[in-house]
């Protein structure tokens, strides 16, 4: 088995790639920067490369070379975790930065769909094929000053429900809400502006009142999804619900 995953440095991503080594999955993780502390531990099992996934030319570039079926080629199940991603801009659409925007959606959007995408062509003699975008309960409410972030994982939402929609032997794939967790992400959730985000209230107390979940207790949630027999069976959930 081997695995691709997005954003292993940080937060749910440094659970997750945490989690699938010590399952002796082998894990080829890319992000801006490397994860030293796992590199040193599982020197043969996680592979590196830092890439900047809000630049469609570099991500483009990167695809164009030989290492995404390198690393696939043999393996007789895969996977494919597209976690990484931003919470902004954050605010209403006139304080929007567009060229903010634009990367923004390069990688919130663009990158898991040419991922995916090359993915599935990459392993298509792959007898298991399995793709989870991380999404949000955001995809699925309007959220004051999320536009943004509503958008971009309704896309990915979307995108598996087309997918699984076209029913190709061997491949499945879900769009998966973890929850609210306790990560970098949230801390600046909560650092937000009250003007540009109405709902921050409810994030602070939610760290307060210590309900945020904790990562590697997602992560271990999440693949055992991933990896058990319902995986895909609903191409849009919540894993609070599984």
């Amino acid at each position: 088995m081997r695995a691709v995953l997005t954003g292993h440095t940080r937060g749910l991503g440094a659970a997750l790639a945490a989690a699938l080594l010590a399952r002796g999955i082998a894990t080829l993780g890319l992000a801006r920067r490397g994860n030293a502390a796992l590199a040193a531990r599982y020197p043969q099992l996680l592979r590196e490369v830092v890439l900047d996934l809000s630049d469609s030319a570099a991500l483009q570039g990167w695809l164009d070379g030989s290492e995404l079926h390198a690393w696939l080629a043999g393996a007789a199940h895969v996977l494919l975790i597209n976690n990484a991603g931003v919470v902004g801009p954050v605010g209403t659409l006139d304080v929007q930065s567009p060229a903010q925007l634009a990367r923004a959606v390069a990688l919130n959007v663009s990158a898991p769909l040419m991922l995916a995408a090359a993915f599935a062509e990459a392993a298509r003699a792959t007898p298991d094929r399995r793709i989870v975008h991380i999404s949000s309960g955001a995809a699925r409410q309007p959220i004051a000053g999320w536009s943004f972030y509503c958008a971009s994982k309704a896309a990915l939402d979307h995108h598996a429900r087309t997918v699984a929609a076209d029913a190709v032997p061997g491949l499945r794939i879900c769009s998966l809400a973890p929850g609210v967790i306790d990560t970098d992400m949230q801390a600046e959730v909560r650092a937000s502006d009250p003007a540009r985000f109405p709902q921050r209230a409810r994030f602070v107390a939610m760290h307060a009142e210590g309900t945020l979940l904790a990562p590697a207790v997602v992560a271990e949630r999440l693949l055992g999804y991933l990896l058990g027999d319902a995986f895909g069976a609903q191409p849009v959930a919540d894993l609070r619900d599984l």
